[in-house]
């Protein structure tokens, strides 16, 4: 693929994105899609021939590989698994702000609407999800938690923030958000004290 069609794969990814998030997964038809990237539709079957289902899917894949990589990168810098969880939360909220509550977190809006109802969907939203929680349980693990313990708290600390988001778009407020930052960093510490008695 030359460096044209590799644009052209990469607009339509991007549009999709904006598209999804904003109307859902629902909401967006391949004709919007065209219309926001100025795409052919022969660029669109080219690259992606199993259709929209193809295109959403390289969407979230993208979505999701970007909060991987920072927290990827924040834990890097030596931030602790109590780090990765308030800039995880400060992006969503951010988003929010930005988009006037209409974008938080990339893959929730998805995820929500096929849970139920797509499988091949439904399942790259869990990979990306379990990417997420694998980085977080991690990092608490290299804090001394054991690798069972890890997995749950990580899973924990998901749920609160996805759950925030959720929250905080329909009051159209971060205080949801702010207040899930609380409740999972005192979850993590009354779970690291209480390894430590």
């Amino acid at each position: 693929m030359g460096a044209k069609g590799e644009e052209t794969r990469a607009r339509l990814i991007a549009g999709t994105r904006e598209l999804i998030e904003e109307q859902g997964y629902f909401g967006t038809g391949l004709n919007q899609v065209l219309a926001a990237t100025g795409a052919p539709r022969g660029s669109l079957y080219f690259h992606f021939p199993g259709g929209k289902d193809q295109l959403v899917a390289a969407a979230l894949i993208q979505s999701g590989q970007e909060v991987a990589d920072l927290l990827t990168a924040a834990a890097a810098e030596g931030s602790d698994a109590a780090g990765l969880v308030q800039r995880l939360t400060e992006v969503f909220a951010e988003r929010l702000e930005r988009s006037g509550y209409t974008k938080g977190c990339p893959i929730a809006t998805v995820a929500l609407e096929v849970a139920g109802t797509n499988e091949p969907l439904r399942a790259v939203c869990a990979e990306v999800y379990d990417g997420w929680q694998h980085i977080l349980a991690g990092q608490l693990t290299a804090g001394g938690f054991r690798p069972a313990e890890a997995e749950v708290a990580a899973g924990q600390a998901l749920a609160l923030m996805e759950g925030a988001v959720l929250l905080a778009s329909a009051r159209r407020s971060r205080a949801p958000l702010d207040d899930a930052r609380y409740a999972v960093l005192h979850l993590l510490g009354a779970e690291q004290s209480g390894r430590r008695r």
